[in-house]
């Protein structure tokens, strides 16, 4: 039996126009009275998936920015805070880079430059905490993420993953949209929280299931037995995962958690 569903949010549980699906509700009801966790799992920053969903803060698991900081009932169940001397040499390389801006995510907050200004609509569609500084080198927080986008151009798997590739294996770097790309430290992704969940509440891989779409859902599809591909998913998480499920504009993830419902699996 399926006790937790994990789910990707943009591009899988969200419309193309970043909607919840209309019978959202009505399906997460029927969930909490079977007794099964959902579990928003994203890239997203805690206060943005909070934002998002304020009804269910109490109800719900968070995984955000990527697996790197993660909450349950205000409980932080596992984080990576990542050294400086790394976030230094990547916020360099970004600099030297035209047309491509960091975001320095801490567990307290989203933290971008005066060159952010122009674009912070976009940086506060996914980090609701956010704020400008003058100096990275001020800010009191742990640093669990570097977010890295390019604003202009949408096509960070040509602009930014080359510039940041060559930090790997010291850093994980990951293509996680066509604007973004994440940064964080090695191992540390949707699959290692996942895993630190499952050990943390006793759930085993074939208690759990899994949505996603994008490349920062890799690991994720192989930490649990039943791995969901949406139908718009990039071809390497349709090859990872065991199923593949309707897209997120025919809100796939609902679709596919009343199918569990309909076989018995919840």
């Amino acid at each position: 039996m399926i006790k937790i569903i994990f789910s990707d949010m943009d591009g899988t549980l969200l419309d193309d126009q970043g909607h919840l699906p209309p019978n959202f509700d009505e399906v997460m009801g029927e969930l909490k009275r079977r007794g099964v966790i959902f579990a928003p799992t994203s890239g997203r920053q805690y206060f943005a998936l909070i934002e998002q969903m304020a009804q269910y803060k109490d109800e719900f698991m968070f995984l955000a920015e990527n697996g790197s900081f993660s909450v349950y009932n205000d409980e932080e169940i596992c984080s990576s805070p990542m050294p400086m001397d790394h976030i230094r040499k990547v916020i360099a390389a970004a600099d030297a880079t035209p047309g491509i801006y960091p975001i320095l995510c801490g567990k307290k907050n989203a933290y971008v430059r005066e060159e952010w200004r122009p674009y912070i609509g976009e940086a506060r569609r996914f980090f609701t905490h956010s704020i400008i500084v003058d100096d990275f080198e001020t800010v009191d927080d742990e640093f669990i993420k570097i977010a890295i986008c390019d604003c202009q151009r949408g096509d960070a798997e040509h602009n930014i993953l080359p510039v940041m590739e060559k930090f790997s294996p010291d850093l994980q770097v990951c293509l996680s949209g066509n604007y973004w790309v994440d940064i964080l430290n090695p191992g540390t992704n949707k699959g290692w929280a996942i895993k630190e969940v499952q050990k943390r509440f006793g759930f085993k891989p074939e208690e759990c299931a899994a949505f996603g779409d994008y490349m920062n859902d890799f690991e994720m599809m192989q930490a649990v037995y039943y791995s969901y591909a949406m139908g718009n998913a990039y071809p390497e998480i349709k090859a990872a995962a065991r199923f593949v499920t309707k897209t997120n504009a025919e809100y796939g993830v609902m679709y596919q958690i009343k199918e569990f419902m309909r076989q018995g699996l919840i």
